[in-house]
C-alpha cells in the first residue's frame, strides 16, 4: 500500500503535506546530510532529508568529538562554520572535542534554521531509474512493508555511511581491500605490523598464544582469532576494517550511572585480553583505550592497541547486509564493547588497578537518554565505495597526482584499522593496521562524488566517495564529509539550474559558488592569508619555511636573535566589504623554542601594537596549533590594511603561518 507522504517533525510538533516532488533529496541524516540538506535549501531549492534512525548527526552527534582531521587548513565552509558554532556554545572561537548532545542541537539548528523537512525512521527500500535517471524512490517507516512512501526528486544526494542509495541505484562500487597491483599502490591490501612494544601501535606483541589451552592447538581458537591463513601482502579481498563505538563515559558523580553487566556478557571475549595484559609492565587501562577528554568530565574512547574496542573481523557482512544483518552487527558490536567496559571493571583476574581506574566512570545520565545512555550510531569506518568518474588512491594522497577539480581537500594520515587477526608464526596477531602520512593537505576531485554516467546522472555521492581503500582511509573523516556534501549540494543546484546531468556541469562554477558564497547564506566571507599566498604576503629579513605541522602545509619560521638581523611578514588582506573584522592568527603549539611573545602590529589605517602572548598554548584535538585574538579591527575596502609580524624583542622562535579576518556578525554584503 502506498501512502501520500506526511511529515511529522518532533522539532516543529506540527505536520505538513509533502509537495508531490523535490529538486533534491538528501538521503542519510550524517553530519554531511545536514550539511547538504540545510546548504540546498539555503541555495534556494525544496529539500527533503531521510534519516533511517532517529537521530541526525551520525558519527559527530554518536560520540566522536574529539575530531580527526590533521591540518584544520583543509577544512572551509559549512564544516568549519560547525565547528566554530561548537566553540561559540563553548565560549571560544572553535572547538574541535564537544559533547554528543552538543553537537546534535547544533545539527538541528541547521535544519530548523533553514526550515528542512526530516523523515525520520524511514529506510529506502527500492530505486527506479530512467534512462539514467532516478525517478523515485521508496522508503518504509521503520521496517513496515505497509507503510511504503514515494519520494520523488529532480536529484538525489546518498550521504548514508553505508551507500544504500547508490548501492540500489545500480552504481558501481566496490567493498574490501584492492591490491596494491591495482592502482600501483604499497599500503593497500593485506598489511602486516612487525612486532612492536606493546604499548606501541596496534599489534599484539610476540609469545602470546591463541589456543584455549595454551600449547595444544586441538583446544581451539580463542575468541576473535580467525583460522584463515595469511594471504600475500598487498593482496587484495573483500575484507572490511574494524568498527566500535566512540564511547562516552563521565567521572562526574552527578550524571553518571555505573558500567553494569550487559544482558548477553560473555568474558570468554576478554581472554586474549589478559594474556595481553601479562605481557605489560604496569599495564593500565590506557593502553588498550584512547581515553580522550572532553568537556564537562566526559570522554570520546576510541580503540588503542592490539586488543580495544575495535571488534575486530566481525562486521564483512555489514557493508552489504540488509536491515536485519545490519542490526545484529550493531548489537553484537554494542555487546563487546559494554562487555569490554564490564570486564576491565570486574572480572577479578584483572589487575585491581584497573578496577580503580573504571570505577571512577560511567554512562552520562545527559547523553542519549532514548537509548540507554549509549550512542546509536556505530563507527561505520568504511562500507561500500563507489567506482565513480575518477578514483582517489595514494598518489593524491602523497602529492604525486593532484586533480584541478578539487571541491574540498583532505589531510589525515591514510589510515586503516585492523581487519583480521589470525594466527601466524603459532602466535595471535593483527592484520591490516595501517598508519601512513599524507604530503599535506590535498585535494579531492568532484569526479570522485560523482558516478559514472551510465550508471547514474542525477545522483552525487559525497560520503561512500570513489577511492581505493587507502585514500579512503586519509579522506573518510568527519569534516570532510561535511566539506564535500556542501559542495555536493552547491553542485546539485548547478546541475538543475543548468537542467544538466552531474557530470556535465561545470566544475569550476561550483568551486567559485563556494568561494563566493562558503556559508550558503550570503553574509561577507572571511578573508584568510596564508604564508603560502605570495600575492598577499610580503617579507623583511631572515625567515625559513618550516614543514610539519602548521596551518597549510607550512609556515615561515624566524629564530629570533640568531643574526640580530631585524624581520618582519605582513599579511595584506584583500577586503572588499568593509566593516569591523576580528583578527585571528595561527600559532602552532608544537614548535620547538617558541618566543614566550611575538611582536605583531595591525594597520588599518591607524596602527596598533599588540604583544602576543604565544606560551602556553592549548591544543585542541588533533592539531598543531591554534587560532589566537589579536583584537577587533575596521577595515576599509581594498588591501591598504595589514597584520605583521616581527621578531622584536623576541625570544625564541616567531611564528608567521595564517591570519584569519572574520566579519563581526551582522556585517552583511
Amino acid at each position: 500500500m502506498k501512502k501520500i507522504l506526511v511529515l511529522l517533525f518532533p522539532f516543529f510538533n506540527t505536520v505538513h503535506a509533502a509537495p508531490p516532488a523535490y529538486d533534491i533529496c538528501v538521503y542519510g541524516g550524517t553530519s554531511a546530510g545536514v550539511i547538504a540538506a540545510y546548504t540546498a535549501k539555503m541555495l534556494g531549492k525544496s529539500v527533503l532529508l531521510i534519516e533511517p534512525g532517529k537521530h541526525v548527526g551520525g558519527l559527530s552527534a554518536g560520540g566522536l568529538g574529539y575530531t580527526d582531521i590533521g591540518n584544520k587548513y583543509a577544512v572551509t565552509g559549512l564544516g568549519l562554520n560547525f565547528y566554530r558554532r561548537t566553540g561559540s556554545y563553548y565560549g571560544k572561537f572553535e572547538s574541535w572535542i564537544f559533547e554528543p548532545h552538543v553537537a546534535e542541537n547544533i545539527f538541528l539548528q541547521y535544519l530548523r534554521s533553514a526550515n528542512v523537512p526530516v523523515l525520520y525512521e524511514n529506510r529506502l527500500t527500492a530505486v527506479k531509474k530512467e534512462k539514467g535517471f532516478i525517478k523515485e524512490i521508496t522508503v518504509e517507516y521503520n521496517g513496515n512493508p505497509h507503510t511504503n512512501t514515494l519520494i520523488r526528486a529532480k536529484l538525489f544526494i546518498d550521504c548514508s555511511y553505508e551507500g544504500d542509495l547508490m548501492a540500489k541505484a545500480g552504481v558501481s562500487y566496490v567493498v574490501g581491500r584492492e591490491a596494491n597491483s591495482v592502482y600501483r599502490e604499497t599500503f593497500n591490501g593485506v598489511q602486516v605490523k612487525e612486532s612492536q612494544t606493546p604499548q606501541r601501535g596496534n599489534q599484539i606483541p610476540d609469545g602470546i598464544d591463541p589456543y584455549k589451552i595454551p600449547g595444544d592447538s586441538t583446544s581451539g581458537l580463542l575468541w576473535g582469532i580467525s583460522n584463515a591463513s595469511l594471504p600475500p601482502t598487498g593482496s587484495g579481498d573483500n575484507k572490511v576494517q574494524a568498527y566500535n563505538f566512540r564511547i562516552c563515559l563521565t567521572n562526574d558523580p552527578a550524571n553518571r550511572i555505573p558500567i553494569t553487566r550487559p544482558a548477553r556478557y560473555d568474558s570468554t571475549k576478554y581472554e586474549l585480553l589478559l594474556r595481553y595484559i601479562s605481557k605489560l609492565p604496569n599495564a593500565s587501562v590506557r593502553d588498550f583505550m584512547k581515553f580522550d577528554r572532553m568537556p564537562n568530565h566526559k570522554t570520546d574512547i576510541n580503540n588503542n592497541g592490539g586488543f580495544s574496542t575495535d571488534m575486530i573481523g566481525m562486521n564483512y557482512d555489514y557493508p552489504d547486509g540488509d536491515a536485519n544483518t545490519r542490526r545484529q552487527i550493531i548489537q553484537a558490536h554494542e555487546d563487546y564493547d559494554k562487555g569490554l567496559l564490564y570486564f576491565l571493571s570486574q572480572d577479578p583476574r584483572v589487575p585491581a588497578s584497573m578496577h580503580q581506574f573504571m570505577a571512577e566512570w560511567g554512562y552520562p545520565a545527559d547523553e542519549y537518554p532514548d537509548n540507554g545512555h549509549w550512542s546509536p550510531q556505530l563507527y561505520i569506518r568504511e562500507a561500500r565505495r563507489m567506482t565513480g568518474e575518477y578514483i582517489m588512491t595514494q598518489a593524491n594522497c602523497q602529492g604525486k597526482t593532484t586533480v584541478n577539480d578539487g571541491i574540498a581537500m583532505a589531510a589525515y594520515g591514510m589510515d586503516s584499522h585492523n581487519t583480521q587477526r589470525l594466527v601466524i608464526n603459532g602466535m595471535a596477531k593483527n592484520e591490516g593496521d595501517v598508519q601512513r602520512g599524507v604530503a599535506g593537505p590535498y585535494p579531492i576531485s568532484y569526479r570522485a562524488i560523482t558516478p559514472k554516467a551510465r550508471d547514474c546522472k542525477n545522483l552525487l555521492v559525497p560520503v561512500c566517495l570513489s577511492a581505493s581503500h587507502i585514500a579512503y582511509g586519509s579522506i573518510r573523516m568527519e569534516p570532510v564529509f561535511m566539506v564535500l556534501a556542501q559542495s555536493a549540494a552547491t553542485a546539485a543546484v548547478v546541475a538543475i539550474n543548468g537542467n544538466k546531468a552531474v557530470q556535465d556541469i561545470p566544475v569550476d562554477k561550483v568551486q567559485q559558488m563556494l568561494k563566493d558564497n562558503p556559508l550558503a547564506d550570503g553574509s561577507t566571507p572571511e578573508i584568510l592569508v596564508d604564508n603560502a599566498d605570495s600575492t598577499h604576503v610580503v617579507k623583511t629579513g631572515a625567515w625559513q619555511l618550516q614543514k610539519g605541522e602548521h596551518y597549510g602545509p607550512d609556515a615561515y619560521i624566524n629564530r629570533a636573535g640568531s643574526d640580530g638581523a631585524a624581520a618582519t611578514v605582513r599579511f595584506i588582506p584583500q577586503v572588499k566589504e568593509p566593516g569591523d573584522y576580528q583578527v585571528y592568527t595561527y600559532v602552532s603549539a608544537r614548535e620547538k623554542g617558541i618566543s614566550a611573545k611575538t611582536s605583531i602590529t595591525v594597520f588599518n589605517g591607524t596602527a596598533s601594537e599588540v604583544q602576543l602572548e604565544t606560551a602556553g598554548i592549548a591544543v585542541q584535538g588533533q592539531t598543531g596549533g591554534e587560532w589566537l585574538p589579536l583584537g577587533t579591527y575596521q577595515f576599509r575596502e581594498g588591501t591598504g590594511g595589514y597584520v605583521e609580524f616581527s621578531n622584536k624583542g623576541a625570544n625564541g622562535a616567531i611564528v608567521a603561518d595564517a591570519v584569519v579576518f572574520v566579519p563581526v556578525s551582522g556585517n552583511k554584503k
